[in-house]
């Protein structure tokens, strides 16, 4: 998808359309910019970039704060229109997916003709654009879609791999990010063809195993296949703060809307997890998690925010300061549709009294079902569960 998230915010309000947009962060403090829109993108704006330096190269640009749920559900109006070509379909992210048409063109179908199919009834449903890459193998595939952008159509013949990727830049190889670029560059590698021409016994003694995976991908061989099942390891929510925090009542307050907010896609992708955990990132830039098994896996929203605030109170001290802090869960399961009732509470608490037990788990579900469809309804995240009594929210 072109610029998805500054897309979708331009086609919701028209008044952005034509117009320069930022998505992310507040520029007054440590926002990041999740999405720049073409309009921006002349001005030298780019996704990733600190919101203060696209705000600097784009004075006129709107700010658009993110709304994920909104981005969430047209990604899967896009997706299911990818299955409608293919059932072999593997999202890479919100945006971005490999579609495997192997069949379609044996049967007879032209795979240019497939992707410009595409691209029309992507936007004749949405109202938005993507830019299709065709080629024999998810790599060269992947690097052909940014090669038109926006709304483009690249197509790769079969036996010119080799020679489609020969003059684009080294960064644009899949796997090779800034530092490896600077090491590759350092040694006179500019473009994919100067790295294809370097042996590979050159590339493996500098890079190890990944630099026979470089040496591959530069010739275009890539024999993996579109994996349709892909596991979702874990979820989480993090958020940075504009400036390092250390109350107590406010990272707890943080902590308990993150956690709600992971309860919440855990029931909508019908998972329950083990394994809660904490992120921070302190003043210094040192990162670290500390995370808790429970004796049952749980989707249950205050289970989660109970274990994390627990996680959090253990690291909080008076001289510490925190610029991020994330809450996520691991160890996911598929969720049964029925459940025997266990003499101990989701968090592994016995029972003390079941029947009392009982009742309050079935309270809690038709408030955390309550929550979910407010939040549906009106957008975002608007209802959620506030912090233990013992830590009092602090007045917004």
């Amino acid at each position: 998808m072109d610029a998805f998230f500054a897309s979708v915010e331009q086609r919701d309000n028209p008044e952005l359309r034509g117009k320069p947009v930022l998505v992310g962060g507040s520029p007054k403090g440590r926002g990041v910019v999740a999405a720049a829109s073409y309009e921006s993108r002349v001005f030298g704006c780019r996704s990733a970039m600190p919101m203060r330096t696209a705000v600097r190269l784009c004075p006129h640009a709107e700010i658009v704060r993110p709304r994920f749920s909104r981005y969430r559900e047209v990604s899967s109006q896009v997706m299911s229109i990818f299955r409608d070509v293919s059932p072999l379909v593997e999202p890479l992210s919100v945006d971005e997916a490999f579609i495997d048409v192997s069949h379609r063109v044996r049967e007879g179908a032209m795979p240019a003709e497939l992707g410009q199919w595409i691209r029309e009834r992507v936007t004749r449903e949405t109202e938005l654009t993507v830019s299709c890459g065709v080629a024999t193998s998810k790599s060269v595939a992947k690097i052909a879609s940014d090669q038109d952008k926006p709304d483009g159509l690249t197509v790769v013949a079969p036996g010119t791999e080799a020679a489609f990727l020969a003059p684009l830049s080294i960064s644009d190889l899949w796997g090779v990010g800034p530092k490896t670029a600077e090491r590759l560059r350092g040694a006179g590698i500019e473009t994919v063809g100067d790295l294809s021409e370097r042996p590979l016994t050159w590339l493996i003694d500098r890079f190890g195993s990944r630099g026979e995976w470089f040496w591959k991908l530069a010739r275009g061989l890539d024999d993996r296949d579109v994996s349709v099942e892909r596991e979702t390891k874990s979820i989480s929510s993090e958020t940075t703060f504009a400036e390092d925090v250390g109350s107590e009542s406010r990272l707890s307050a943080v902590a308990a809307e993150q956690a709600g907010s992971v309860a919440k896609r855990l029931v909508e992708q019908g998972f329950r997890a083990r394994t809660v955990q904490i992120k921070l990132r302190l003043s210094d830039f040192t990162t670290f998690t500390r995370q808790r098994t429970l004796s049952s896996p749980t989707s249950d929203a205050a289970t989660i925010e109970r274990t994390a605030l627990s996680l959090l109170r253990e690291q909080l001290s008076p001289v510490r300061k925190f610029r991020l802090i994330g809450v996520g869960v691991l160890g996911l399961e598929q969720r049964p549709v029925a459940s025997q009732l266990s003499m101990f509470d989701e968090s592994g608490a016995p029972a003390v009294e079941p029947p009392q037990s009982t009742a309050r788990r079935e309270r809690q579900r038709v408030v955390d079902d309550a929550v979910r469809e407010l939040n549906e309804k009106f957008g975002g995240d608007i209802v959620h569960f506030g912090a233990d009594a013992s830590s009092p929210r602090e007045s917004p």
